[in-house]
């Protein structure tokens, strides 16, 4: 029963992280002929080009490649990616009608800016949730099988076929904020999938490793673990101190260490996700 309502709670969450993709592409990116790659970008300058559906093309692009892909690769395309591949195809075309014709802006900056970072904020939770969408994911699959390249690079080369066949049609200048609309997708990405850095890690050398411990579990209230090192310049072996804060309280952490070792080494570091006793729980 615990299992069937994790796959439940994770296709509702791939649902939304489609439509919330799907109103990104009809109110921002197709209505001002933004390709922002992949699949949906290539739909987007065929539409444009001869005047097919996007989410049509979207659905026909995805049968070819996982064709393509099970012939090369064998039948590894799990439901998941079935389903967000195209119910994201079906999703554009059925809202293109409600929400085409309200789209927010014409201004290409405006329509880069928050149309990579809605369909990155869909994306993200689609990902988050175990799902994909298919399309140039898939061709970066194939060609790392026939090349040393890596999964990034391959994206990478993916879409900047899609940014050459958007220039030809669309002009350069459009395929360039296509290439933005890209980058700012990743990002967003990114932050919805590791979440939003919010807590920071610090290591701590010093020669009172003992008494910053201590500073940091009673007055901090937090855990610190120590970590045996050996300083290779010195040759000295001494404990480093490894802890995890939360943001508003790294300036009382570095207060503590300076009032007790002005001479210590700290290095402080984001951290995007901390699960765990004290900070958020694991979800089954």
């Amino acid at each position: 029963m615990i299992r069937i309502k994790h796959v439940v709670r994770e296709y509702i969450g791939i649902t939304v992280g489609i439509l919330i993709t799907a109103l990104a592409l009809n109110i921002f990116l197709i209505p001002n002929r933004l390709a922002a790659g992949g699949v949906s970008g290539l739909s987007t300058v065929l539409h444009y080009r001869f005047g097919l559906p996007v989410g049509l093309t979207m659905a026909a692009l995805n049968v070819l490649l996982f064709a393509i892909g099970t012939r090369i690769q064998g039948w590894k395309y799990g439901m998941k990616t079935v389903y967000g591949a195209f119910g994201l195809a079906f999703a554009v075309d059925a809202m293109a009608p409600f929400v085409r014709s309200f789209a927010i802006t014409n201004d290409a900056i405006l329509g880069t800016l928050y149309g990579g970072i809605f369909t990155g904020i869909g994306m993200g939770i689609v990902f988050r949730n175990g799902g994909n969408t298919g399309g140039t994911d898939i061709v970066a699959q194939i060609l790392q099988k026939y090349s040393n390249l890596g999964l990034g690079q391959l994206f990478l080369l993916t879409d900047g076929f899609v940014m050459l066949v958007a220039a030809s049609v669309f002009g350069l200048k459009l395929a360039l904020y296509g290439m933005i609309a890209v980058i700012v997708m990743s990002r967003v990405i990114d932050y919805v999938q590791e979440g939003l850095s919010v807590e920071k890690a610090a290591f701590i050398i010093s020669e009172h490793t003992s008494e910053i411990a201590n500073a940091i579990l009673f007055e901090l209230h937090r855990g610190a673990t120590a970590l045996a090192s050996k300083g290779y310049y010195s040759g000295k072996r001494r404990d480093t101190i490894f802890c995890v804060v939360e943001r508003r309280q790294i300036e009382h952490l570095k207060k503590i260490v300076h009032a007790i070792d002005p001479k210590a080494f700290v290095i402080i570091a984001d951290v995007h996700e901390v699960v765990g006793e004290g900070f958020k729980q694991f979800v089954a």
